[in-house]
């Protein structure tokens, strides 16, 4: 699952994505981890819309794996955002809430 996720992150507007163990995240980035499998760093770069693209991208890996009952868990600015047992509307709803915090510029 966590090989998809990387290949659909990649075709974005961002700077990188690497794997690395979740204890090697460093603090203070901006990191989008995959717990239960390991973790992907997600370098966003300078573009005003990658954080909403990224978000897009992990809710719509999440839907398609809704039945394998995924968590995430995501870090950014010191916040977390972390899904495990939740319905496609409370989903949608956080990420939403996510971007609205954390963006720069409203897209």
């Amino acid at each position: 699952m966590t090989s998809h996720l990387r290949r659909e992150l990649r075709e974005l507007d961002i700077e990188n994505v690497e794997a690395v163990p979740a204890e090697e995240v460093p603090s203070g980035t901006r990191a989008f981890g995959v717990m239960e499998i390991g973790a992907l760093l997600v370098t966003l770069g300078q573009s005003a819309t990658a954080l909403r693209q990224v978000a897009g991208v992990l809710h719509g890996w999440w839907s398609r794996f809704q039945e394998a009952r995924p968590s995430m868990r995501l870090t950014m600015g010191g916040d977390v955002l972390e899904l495990s047992e939740a319905t496609p509307d409370q989903v949608a709803e956080a990420f939403e809430a996510f971007i609205n915090k954390h963006s720069t510029v409203e897209a």
